[in-house]
């Protein structure tokens, strides 16, 4: 049994569960033990977040293995690669994942020895022929077209970027909580922090228009108050995101009476 370091980035990959797959899988670890061992790298959970919460919950024993990877990308790489591998994903969560995949393969050379086994051969001053590219290799991997995988490469990128400004929204896009298009994803790989940030407020606020064409464009009878409430709402939820690994509690309570005084204005001021 080990204690593990929990790492949000690679936390937020993952799938989430819906309430009744981690009902499940914690009434199986209460009646059988946790069966698989939790992966970790340098110490820090790789694979078994569900698991490793659920254990330390209840305080059971696990076993835990350990792998070697190179940097954090290849982590990454790592993790989605065996996500979809074990996972029954959605349409959407498979696009990104293999999106992902590909992003960081461009990014890491596509193999562990710093050669890019997707794009070429290495060698100094040796003219070498090219292998499969990246979108190929991929593709026959995931018995989709090379243009399929660069199509979720896009995805990928526009949801990475929702993630950044607000993690909960990355996740109900890939759950399919939230409904968002392709072509909309597409659009905003290109757009702005402003229209990034615009999309996730509507989102948010619960006046996202996911027939709408053109980046992030409001529907164009949106309140002013709606665009307030929406804003109001996603700062105070970034606010708890930033308390939710600690036992501050104080300050979670000054910041929601903060919060609830700013309803109380918005509700006089309608």
């Amino acid at each position: 049994m080990h204690e593990a370091i929990i790492d949000e980035k690679f936390k937020r990959i993952l799938p989430a569960l819906d309430e009744i797959a981690y009902n499940d899988l914690e009434e199986g670890i209460l009646l059988h033990g946790c069966l698989i061992p939790l992966v970790l790298w340098n110490g820090i959970l790789i694979d078994g977040y569900n698991r490793y919460e659920i254990l330390k919950r209840h305080n059971l024993p696990f076993n835990t293995i350990s792998m070697e990877f190179d940097s954090r990308d290849e982590v990454i790489d790592w993790i989605i690669e065996h996500q979809i591998a074990r996972r029954n994903l959605n349409p959407m969560q498979l696009s990104y994942y293999r999106g992902y995949r590909y992003n960081l393969d461009k990014t890491i050379g596509g193999n562990r020895s710093g050669k890019n086994q997707y794009s070429e051969v290495g060698g100094q001053n040796v003219t070498q022929p090219k292998t499969q590219s990246t979108a190929s290799k991929l593709g026959e991997q995931y018995n989709v077209s090379s243009r399929t995988i660069k199509r979720d490469a896009l995805l990928a990128t526009a949801i990475n970027k929702i993630g950044e400004t607000s993690p909960e929204t990355k996740i109900d896009i890939l759950s399919g909580k939230t409904r968002i298009t392709r072509k909309q994803l597409k659009e905003l790989t290109g757009g702005s922090e402003a229209d990034i940030n615009d999309v996730v407020t509507q989102i948010v606020g619960g006046t996202f228009n996911n027939k709408s064409t053109g980046t992030g464009a409001a529907p164009e009878n949106i309140q002013p108050w709606e665009k307030e409430f929406a804003k109001m709402t996603n700062d105070f939820r970034q606010i708890l995101r930033a308390h939710a690994s600690t036992d501050d509690t104080t300050s979670v309570r000054t910041a929601l009476r903060d919060y609830i005084t700013m309803l109380e204005d918005l509700y006089r001021n309608i």
